[in-house]
């Protein structure tokens, strides 16, 4: 059996090692041919990688020049705005600048005129200068509506009194005087201050002053036979008669009863319009009569064009009568022309009398 094991020991050696050397050799090819796979690969994947970055590179210099054109587009097209609005930004400076110089330029002439003229408040506060005020837009209101021979200002009556307009109306009513001055200062008082008791004061004043004043005017301006049997007063301020009519309807109730209307530059305007349409109404009654003769006249005219029509109309139909006759007798013209051009020139002149006879006689 050791014998055995020694012999058989050997070959079984032997062929390990064969085994070992094959296998060495086996996995030593086994592992180049692996390396060259891997080597292969790790090529391919490198040519791949350099494919995709040329790519890569190649599309972003595309992005970077189209970019870069956008660019250049956006910058073109802001420096072109950027210069537009320069130009005009400079332009509306420069208007600016004009209108300033002229705007300092008016003020200038604002603070010269307002340091020379006098101001509303001292011209009112004046009498003389506040009936100067009144008269002024009196005279604005009636030669604005009123023809100039319905009205004369600064009119002297019979009474040696002169009134501030007068409206010249027919009988009736007459001529209407009309006042331009009211009292102001009890008023503006009544109307600052704050303090009841004074507000009540001024209030006692202004009542005073406007009956007195009515009064004034009834006196003055309302003369029998030669004025109508009321007058005007004007009040060249609406918040005056507004007061009036709201706080004093006792001075409302006399100026009824002395017949002195109080009239604002609203109702002076109504008033006027209706004198107006009054003027016109007598106007039209004085030329009533001339109007009657020219509408007689008018009516013989439009006889006597009746007439001549008339007779133009029978000389149309006499003419169309004419006509008619004339179209006859060249009908028959033209048949006997016909009739001629018919006879035969080969006849002898009695067939042709004899023709001509009996087309005659037809």
């Amino acid at each position: 059996m050791t014998e055995t094991w020694y012999i058989i020991l050997p070959s079984i050696l032997l062929i390990l090692a064969l085994l070992g050397y094959f296998g060495y050799r086996l996995s030593h090819q086994m592992r180049g041919h692996l390396q060259q796979d891997l080597q292969q690969m790790v090529n391919n994947q490198n040519a791949a990688q350099l494919q995709i970055n040329q790519r890569i590179q190649t599309q972003e210099q595309q992005i970077t020049e189209m970019i870069y054109q956008r660019f250049e587009v956006l910058n073109q097209k802001i420096q072109i705005t950027l210069d537009k609005n320069t130009v005009q930004t400079h332009e509306n400076l420069s208007h600016l600048r004009e209108r300033l110089s002229v705007i300092d330029s008016a003020q200038q002439k604002i603070t010269d005129l307002s340091s020379q003229v006098v101001t509303l408040q001292d011209i009112l506060s004046n009498k003389q200068a506040r009936g100067a005020f009144g008269e002024i837009q009196l005279q604005d209101l009636v030669s604005s509506i009123l023809p100039p021979s319905a009205y004369e200002f600064q009119k002297t009556l019979s009474n040696n009194k002169r009134v501030d307009c007068l409206l010249k109306l027919p009988n009736p009513p007459g001529s209407i005087g009309v006042d331009a001055k009211f009292p102001l200062e009890s008023y503006r008082g009544m109307v600052t201050t704050q303090i009841a008791q004074e507000k009540d004061a001024y209030a006692k004043v202004f009542k005073s002053d406007m009956v007195k004043h009515i009064n004034a005017i009834a006196e003055k301006y309302i003369i029998p036979g030669e004025t109508a049997q009321s007058a005007l007063l004007f009040l060249p301020s609406e918040a005056i008669y507004a007061e009036l009519h709201t706080n004093f309807p006792d001075i409302i109730r006399l100026s009824f009863e002395a017949k002195v209307w109080i009239v604002s530059p609203t109702t002076l305007m109504a008033t006027l319009n209706t004198i107006r349409a009054i003027l016109k109404d007598a106007t039209m009654r004085e030329q009533g009569a001339l109007i009657q003769k020219e509408v007689a006249l008018l009516m013989k005219d439009i006889g006597v064009l009746a007439t001549r029509l008339q007779k133009l109309d029978s000389h149309f139909y006499q003419a169309v009568e004419d006509i008619r006759l004339l179209n006859q007798t060249i009908e028959k013209i033209s048949k006997r022309a016909i009739n001629v051009e018919e006879i035969e020139l080969g006849k002898n002149t009695e067939d042709v009398l004899g023709f001509d006879e009996q087309k005659l006689a037809s």
